[in-house]
């Protein structure tokens, strides 16, 4: 490899060091829990977790762990094979067709992950003579897949429903066929949910459709944890899910899209991703399928979710910290600052906190943060011994 190149590599990672921008990984030798166990250079040390998408505490459930063990021995490791030639098994369909039930669809399809579903949803439905109305902080996945689109692409800020009034117009004067409006349901950064009712008396008013990206809702929020859809009364106007299996519903990996036959039906056809990916693993579908049994019956589990989140969000209003508002379990504490985001992480690991800083380019520059989630894996006891710890380090650092 011609060393000019790899000088060039090089000098960019120092520049990402320099500007505290470096992200590291510390590696967990158990489970995924709220307790978690980190390896390190003096040896394994066990952490409170508050940085997993595992927000039902289902990713070591003894259940979901059993159904992937049976299916490991029952249908193999894995199927060397995308869906289309030789890749999908009974296991697939009925995880298909479970996913479509819970979410009130005729049918879902699913992809590796859901930065897949979305890279895959645009292209294959519109062309250039439509156009895609998106939300500014939309996820990567989605602005990624509406590139790949031959769409009209407008944007909107953030929540402000007069500008995508105002974007709407402006495709139905670019003589758009078809309109499509896509956002997230909960934004993961800050952990605000979509105005999903006046985003569709908007798209009713100029006959567009509307996608919701669900992957930090399905499972948790709404009835049943059927996500934000279903917890705006909206169930019945959002065309389109796209969502993940790799955090609420067990977190391993996968994601899909769930929507009217005819839109899955031309998925299958036309959806890269879908086409050219392998298929999911069986003991993944397997321990999916049985997640979201779990899931649509785990009302006591979203309570739990539910009371941690409040009782962090004041145990750390009352230190002084600065949190974004919000009534989701993802609770950024806004730093600012991308190194004092790093230094405050590095605090709270000395601390036997577990959480990522989070900086440009995952958040916009000025606005690095500590983004907190709660778990019902997690306990009182856990909450009580966060917040403690993050007023002391951040008494420590000067933050408050």
């Amino acid at each position: 490899m011609k060393q000019d190149f790899l000088s060039h590599i090089a000098d960019t990672l120092s520049a990402i060091e320099r500007d505290g921008l470096y992200k590291r990984e510390r590696l967990i030798t158990g489970p995924q829990s709220g307790r978690i166990t980190v390896g390190g250079p003096e040896g394994e040390r066990q952490m409170v977790n508050l940085c997993a998408n595992n927000y039902l505490g289902l990713a070591d459930h003894p259940e979901i762990r059993q159904a992937a063990r049976e299916a490991l021995d029952e249908y193999g490791f894995g199927m060397a094979s995308v869906r289309f030639i030789c890749g999908t098994q009974t296991l697939h369909r009925e995880l298909e067709q479970a996913i479509a039930s819970y979410l009130g669809k005729d049918d879902a399809i699913l992809f590796a992950a859901c930065f897949d579903a979305n890279g895959g949803l645009f292209e294959p439905l519109l062309g250039e003579e439509d156009a895609i109305v998106s939300d500014s902080l939309n996820h990567a996945s989605i602005i990624d897949g509406v590139r790949l689109s031959k769409a009209r692409r407008l944007r909107y800020a953030q929540g402000d429903m007069d500008e995508l009034e105002t974007r709407l117009r402006e495709a139905d004067a670019g003589g758009a066929r078809f309109k499509l409006i896509v956002t997230d349901g909960v934004f993961s950064m800050d952990g605000h949910i979509a105005r999903l009712p006046d985003i569709c008396a908007l798209a009713d008013r100029y006959g567009a459709l509307v996608a919701v990206d669900d992957c930090h809702a399905t499972g948790h929020l709404g009835p049943e944890g059927r996500g934000t859809p279903a917890l705006t009364g909206t169930a019945g106007r959002v065309d389109i899910v796209t969502g993940t299996l790799g955090k609420t519903l067990g977190g391993a990996m996968g994601g899909f899209i769930a929507a009217a036959q005819p839109v899955v039906d031309l998925l299958r056809q036309r959806a890269r991703p879908y086409l050219f990916s392998n298929s999911l693993a069986p003991a993944v579908a397997a321990g999916s399928l049985k997640a979201i049994g779990i899931a649509r019956k785990a009302d006591d589990r979203r309570a739990r979710l539910s009371s941690h989140a409040a009782r962090f969000r004041a145990g750390l209003g009352k230190a002084g910290f600065t949190l974004l508002p919000g009534e989701t379990p993802i609770i950024p504490v806004m730093l600012g600052d991308a190194v004092l985001a790093q230094r405050m992480a590095a605090a709270l690991d000395e601390r036997g906190i577990y959480v990522a800083g989070f900086f440009y380019p995952v958040v916009p520059q000025g606005k690095a943060r500590i983004r907190t989630q709660m778990s019902a894996a997690l306990d009182g006891r856990d909450i009580e011994f966060a917040i403690d710890a993050f007023t002391d380090a951040g008494r420590s650092l000067g933050i408050i």
